[in-house]
C-alpha cells in the first residue's frame, strides 16, 4: 500500500495527465471553467512555497474559513507539502466557533473565502492571539493594516510563492521528502451537539487506509466519472471523497453554494456525488408532486413503471440476481421513456454511484432511487473514522442497513447496543482533549462512535439511533426519536423536526412544515392568511397535518406514537444555535428555547 498518499499527489497526477482536467468550478459570472493537472500542481507548489515565506512550519496548524472553492484543495496540499495540518471551519460558522477552533488549534494563519467570513475573521483577531496571517481567495476591497494581523489577498499570496528565494524552495521540497505516514494531515473539528467541539486527529496513515479501502470497495468508478463536491469540503465526508476522487483521476466540479446545487447539478450532470438523506427526500417529493399533476392515464403508466424498476433492480440486481429476459426487455422499455427522463430532469443522466449518509435514510427512499435506476449507496462513518466505516455492497444488500464494514475496520456491538469500531483509519485521539480522548475508546483499544445500533446475520450494520439521543418516558418506556423523526420526514409537509418525551407522560414534536408545500394546500383549500404564524396556527391545517402523521405512523407502537405536536413559523437554523453545521438538531438547545412551547403541549 501507497504511503503518505496525499502529500505528493498533485504532482504524480501532473506527471501522468498533465492536460487533462482535474477540477471545474464557477467564476464570478457563473460560467464553469477547468483546471487541469498541471495548472493545479503548479499553483499547490507555489502556495507551499507561500506558506513556507509567511513562517509556516512543520506541524503548523492553518485553517480555512471558506465555502467551497478550488483555492481549498489547493491550500490542503500545498499544506501537506510542508508537513502543515489543515483546519477547515465551517463557512456558515459563528464567530464564537471560529474563535475557539483557531485558540484550541493555535493557528497563525487562516484562509477565508469571502467577504462575509473576512468580517467574521476580522473581529477574531483580537481574540485570538496565535492567528497572524489572514488570506483573502475571493478579490474583495481589504485592509491590509489591521493591528494583530497582516491582511493579504489570494493573488499576493501567491505572488509570495512565485517570487521566493531558492532557498525557501529547497526548504518546501526538504519538508516533503521527509513527509512520514504519522504526521497530522487535517484536525476535523466535530459540529458539537452536545458540548464543545472536539478536533479530531487524522494522520496522513489514516488517510492512506482509507484511500485503499475505498479502492478496493469502489471499484464501479474511473477517470471518465465526474463528481460534484456538494456537501462543504469541511466535512469529511466531502473531504476524504473528493480525496478519493483525485486520488482515482475523477474531475471533481466544486460547486460553491448549496443552494444552487439544483442549477449546478443540470450544468455540470455529475456521475458520483455525495449527499445526505435530505437531498433525496427533495428529490423524492418534487417527483412526487410532479406524478399528482398528471393525467389518470400518465400515474397509471409511471406506477407501472416504477413497479418494474422495483422487480429488476430490488428483487433481482440488488441480490446479484440476473433478471428474467421479459422483465429485463420491460425494464428496458421503462428506462427509457420514464427513467431516463427522470434523471435528466434531475441533472443526473449518468449514474455510477451517489454516495449517501449522515443522517438515517427512510427505505422508501432507497427503494425509489433504486428503482429510478439511480445507485445511491448508502454508508455510515464519522469524523473520528476517516469517513466511511461501512457501506451497501454491489451485491445482496438489505434496504434499512447502512451497508457492510470496508476493508480494514473492524465492527461489532458492545454495551447498550453501542457501535464499536477500530481499525488503521480510527482517529490518534482528540486535540488537546486527554480526557475526551481516554472516554472515546474501550480498554481493549475499540471507539466508542456513539451511535446504538445491530448487526444481521449477513453483517450489515442497522443503526437505531444515538445513544445520547435516546430518552425514556415517565411511563418507563424508551424512544429512539431519530427513527420516528426518519419515518415523519417521509411526509412531503414536513421539512424539520424534534421529537420531545424525555421523562414527559408521552411523545410530541415540535415539526417545522415545508412553508411551501403548505401554502400551496391553504391556496388550495381556500385558506387564507397574512403570516405564517397565523397559517400553522390554523385549526384545519393542523388536522390536516394530524392525519397524515398518524397513518405514518401505523406501524409504531402506541407509546413510541407522537401525541401532541406544535408547528413552528420558523425553521430551526445555525444561527440560532438549533443546529449544528453538518444540519443535526442540538436537542438540549432546542429544549431549552422552545421550553414554552414544550410545556404547553404537556398542558392537561
Amino acid at each position: 500500500m501507497e504511503t503518505n498518499i496525499l502529500t505528493g499527489l498533485i504532482a504524480r497526477q501532473a506527471s501522468r495527465d498533465g492536460e487533462r482536467v482535474a477540477i471545474s468550478a464557477p467564476d464570478a459570472d457563473g460560467k464553469w471553467y477547468d483546471i487541469n493537472w498541471n495548472s493545479l500542481s503548479s499553483s499547490v507548489d507555489t502556495a507551499a512555497v507561500a506558506l513556507a515565506t509567511l513562517g509556516i512550519k512543520e506541524a503548523d496548524n492553518v485553517a480555512t474559513f471558506s465555502a467551497n472553492r478550488p483555492e481549498n484543495i489547493i491550500s490542503d496540499f500545498a499544506c501537506y507539502l510542508n508537513r502543515a495540518t489543515t483546519v477547515s471551519i465551517y463557512a456558515t460558522s459563528s464567530l464564537e466557533q471560529l474563535v475557539y477552533i483557531i485558540n484550541d488549534a493555535s493557528c497563525p494563519l487562516l484562509f477565508v473565502g469571502n467577504n462575509t467570513q473576512y468580517q467574521i475573521a476580522l473581529k477574531a483577531v483580537k481574540l485570538c492571539p496565535s492567528l497572524k496571517f489572514i488570506v483573502v481567495i475571493k478579490p474583495i476591497q481589504i485592509d491590509a493594516s489591521e493591528d494583530d494581523v497582516k491582511v493579504i489577498s489570494w493573488s499576493d499570496f501567491m505572488k509570495l510563492g512565485e517570487n521566493a528565494s531558492d532557498e525557501i524552495k529547497a526548504t518546501v521540497a526538504k519538508r516533503t521528502s521527509q513527509a512520514t505516514p504519522d504526521d497530522i494531515a487535517t484536525l476535523v473539528y466535530t459540529s458539537g451537539t452536545t458540548g464543545e467541539p472536539k478536533g479530531a486527529i487524522l494522520t496522513h496513515s489514516n488517510y492512506d487506509y482509507a484511500m485503499e479501502s475505498h479502492l478496493r470497495r469502489i471499484t464501479m468508478i474511473d477517470e471518465n466519472d465526474v463528481s460534484m463536491a456538494f456537501l462543504p469540503l469541511s466535512h469529511i465526508f466531502e473531504k476524504a471523497w473528493t480525496y478519493f476522487c483525485l486520488v482515482t483521476r475523477i474531475k471533481v466540479a466544486v460547486n460553491r453554494d448549496p443552494q444552487l446545487i439544483q442549477d449546478t447539478i443540470k450544468q455540470v450532470r455529475p456521475s458520483c456525488m455525495c449527499s445526505v438523506p435530505r437531498f433525496w427526500e427533495k428529490v423524492y417529493s418534487g417527483v412526487q408532486e410532479k406524478i399528482a399533476t398528471m393525467s389518470p392515464l400518465m400515474r397509471k403508466v409511471v406506477g407501472m413503471a416504477l413497479r418494474v424498476g422495483h422487480r429488476r433492480n430490488i428483487d433481482y440486481v440488488r441480490l446479484g440476481k440476473k433478471a428474467p429476459l421479459w422483465l429485463e426487455l420491460r425494464y428496458k422499455f421503462f428506462d427509457a421513456k420514464v427513467f431516463s427522463l427522470l434523471r435528466q430532469a434531475i441533472g443526473i443522466d449518468k449514474s455510477t454511484i451517489f454516495p449517501t449518509a449522515g443522517a438515517a435514510v427512510s427505505p422508501k427512499i432507497v427503494d425509489f432511487v433504486h428503482s429510478c435506476g439511480i445507485n445511491m449507496v448508502v454508508g455510515y462513518g464519522l469524523s473520528e473514522t476517516t469517513a466511511t466505516v461501512t457501506c451497501l455492497p454491489q451485491k445482496d444488500w438489505e434496504i434499512g442497513s447502512v451497508g457492510t464494514k470496508i476493508p480494514f475496520v473492524d465492527v461489532k456491538i458492545g454495551d447498550n447496543n453501542e457501535v464499536l469500531v477500530k481499525g488503521p483509519m480510527i482517529l490518534r485521539g482528540y486535540y488537546n482533549k486527554p480526557e475526551a480522548t481516554k472516554e472515546a475508546f474501550t480498554p481493549d483499544g475499540w471507539f466508542r462512535t456513539g451511535d446504538a445500533g445491530y448487526i444481521d446475520e449477513k453483517g450489515a450494520l442497522y443503526l437505531t439511533d444515538r445513544i445520547k439521543d435516546l430518552f425514556k418516558t415517565s411511563n418507563g418506556k424508551y424512544i429512539a426519536p431519530q427513527a420516528i423523526e426518519t419515518l415523519l420526514s417521509d411526509d412531503k409537509y414536513i421539512d424539520q423536526i424534534a421529537v420531545i418525551g424525555d421523562k414527559r407522560k408521552f411523545v410530541s414534536a415540535l415539526i417545522v412544515p415545508d412553508y411551501a408545500a403548505l401554502k400551496d394546500y391553504a391556496a388550495s383549500e381556500n385558506i387564507s392568511h397574512s403570516s405564517m404564524e397565523e397559517l400553522v396556527g390554523n385549526e384545519h391545517i393542523h388536522e390536516f397535518l394530524a392525519s397524515r402523521i398518524e397513518e405514518l405512523q401505523k406501524g409504531l407502537a402506541s407509546y413510541e406514537k407522537v401525541k401532541r405536536f406544535t408547528l413552528l413559523p420558523r425553521p430551526f437554523s445555525m444561527e440560532k444555535g438549533e443546529l449544528t453545521n453538518t444540519l443535526k438538531v442540538k436537542r438540549h438547545a432546542i429544549y431549552s428555547i422552545y421550553e414554552k412551547e414544550i410545556d404547553a403541549m404537556y398542558e392537561s
